[in-house]
């Protein structure tokens, strides 16, 4: 059965079925570009899933010619108008301006911190803010028409919502360097040879299918054993393999799981498939 959202938001449409949250942008017109709304919408859709476990696993789809143009300017030049016209002092100004910048990649992280894994299907342009936004996806799948382009040098700025912290831990550095710098754009045959995306697909219609396959399928593993297993690649990201090591022993000894183990393979030697309990919802604070 397919659960549909009730909340009418401006920028998404989201779907749960079959332990599968579907999030899909909705503003082909405007090549989905990132306005206000957006930037407020998706923490709020991700955390709702997440300390609600709703699903096992989420997939982000977009809608139109391309996958999002990115941020609107208004998001980031508004604020810092408005602060320094009212105080006179741009170091005041710059001060509240940093905690703008980091609301922003609040919105991103909250894909990296959910405990089931994010896919995401990118079709035509993923430019600007929209790489910052796939970077922090767990799984990327393309279309054959899709590109990557960190389009703020263009404008005479430095990416900032969380591209470069991500992208270097996704493909070469020297890659990160030549995109950052020209601002040309990544074909996504490209993207998929130095690894940034799993698989390109023909159509839009193909990528998409293939995100949720994929989702249905990690839908139907442990949802425990997804998790640690994306809590210990995120921490091996950022830690070393002495810390990293200790850490997942740490994490074995509090949630390894004998009836999980023993539920996969009597599903396996009966010839089904396993079930396992979903995640908790997470407790309230008080």
């Amino acid at each position: 059965m397919s659960i549909q959202e009730q909340v009418d938001y401006s920028c998404f449409k989201v779907e749960i079925e079959a332990g599968v949250a579907h999030i899909q942008l909705k503003r082909p017109e405007a090549m989905n570009t990132m306005t206000r709304a957006f930037w407020n919408e998706l923490p709020a859709i991700v955390k709702h899933i997440d300390d609600n476990a709703l699903a096992r696993c989420i997939v982000i789809t977009s809608t139109g010619k391309h996958f999002s143009a990115g941020m609107e300017l208004s998001v980031f030049t508004d604020g810092e108008g408005v602060t320094e016209a009212r105080t006179g002092d741009r170091h005041v100004a710059g001060e509240s301006f940093r905690h703008h910048v980091h609301h922003l990649q609040d919105t991103f992280t909250c894909l990296d911190r959910a405990r089931m894994p994010v896919i995401v299907a990118i079709q035509g342009g993923c430019i600007g803010g929209a790489v910052d936004f796939v970077s922090a996806c767990d799984i990327r799948y393309a279309t054959s028409d899709a590109f990557f382009c960190i389009q703020e040098i263009n404008i005479g700025m430095t990416a900032d919502v969380g591209t470069f912290p991500r992208l270097c831990k996704l493909i070469p550095e020297g890659w990160v360097r030549e995109l950052a710098y020209t601002g040309r754009r990544l074909p996504a045959q490209r993207a998929r040879d130095i690894g940034l995306v799993n698989e390109v697909l023909d159509t839009h219609e193909e990528v998409v299918a293939h995100a949720l396959a994929t989702a249905r399928e990690i839908a139907g593993k442990s949802p425990l054993a997804v998790a640690g297993s994306k809590v210990m690649i995120n921490y091996a990201r950022d830690h070393s393999i002495a810390d990293s090591l200790d850490y997942i022993a740490t994490w074995q000894t509090g949630m390894f799981s004998g009836p999980h183990m023993a539920e996969a393979f009597t599903a396996k030697a009966q010839k089904r498939d396993a079930v396992y309990p979903d995640l908790l919802p997470l407790k309230k604070k008080m």
